[in-house]
């Protein structure tokens, strides 16, 4: 007897794709690739990390006289209510309350002293005075104006600002702008300069100031010849 399923054709079992692991590695390569591409179009605008010393002093000194020293020596006094010292680059001074600097000569004799409303020193160098600055020098001349600079390197004191110049004992003035000086205050020169003087037995009832003007001048000479 016969079997009947001994005639049925078997069917061929079907054949497991084999794992393709190259083609797995490629498909994320490519994936990784397009998400590269969407998010390089994109930048974002970061600033660097604020720096608390930045904004905030590295020291601050109260109620300070201290005496300065360049090159080994004490070349300045200063005298102030706040002291702040910035280690930033550059380093700078201020003195927002005021100052009261005094000027030595190799002798320690003062050769002039400045009075400000507030003072900047930027990389201890180069002064910055403003708001009311008032200078006196060792001949008495009166300096007064609203800003003045002063470069320890180059030895020079300049401002681009009204000056007022008083001679001692008297009251002869001589204003102008763009002021230029040695350090020592005594070699100085003032562009657009007007000076005056009380004129002396004159008759006239309205003429108590004579004027005298000279554009371009030398300031030394023009008060010396008036």
């Amino acid at each position: 007897m016969k079997n009947k399923d001994s005639h049925k054709p078997h069917k061929p079992h079907k054949a497991h794709k084999p794992y393709e692991p190259h083609r797995a590695h490629f498909s994320l390569i490519v994936l990784s690739f397009f998400i590269f591409l969407s998010c390089s179009g994109h930048h974002e605008h970061i600033a660097p990390a604020v720096n608390e010393q930045d904004s905030l002093p590295f020291m601050t000194s109260h109620g300070i006289s201290n005496l300065i020293s360049d090159s080994g020596i004490i070349s300045y006094k200063i005298v102030a209510e706040d002291w702040n010292i910035y280690t930033t680059e550059p380093q700078k001074w201020t003195f927002l309350k005021g100052l009261f600097l005094e000027k030595f000569d190799t002798t320690f004799h003062v050769e002039w002293h400045v009075q400000s409303d507030t003072a900047y020193c930027h990389a201890n160098r180069t002064w910055e005075l403003r708001g009311r600055v008032v200078v006196l020098n060792r001949d008495g001349d009166l300096f007064e104006t609203e800003e003045l600079f002063w470069d320890m390197d180059e030895h020079q004191l300049w401002n681009h600002m009204f000056m007022t110049i008083t001679k001692p004992g008297s009251e002869q003035q001589l204003t102008g702008y763009n002021f230029r000086s040695n350090e020592e205050m005594t070699d100085y020169h003032i562009d657009n300069s007007a000076g005056y003087t009380p004129a002396k037995d004159s008759d006239e009832p309205n003429s108590e100031i004579k004027e005298e003007r000279a554009s371009q001048a030398d300031s030394r000479r023009a008060l010396q010849g008036q």
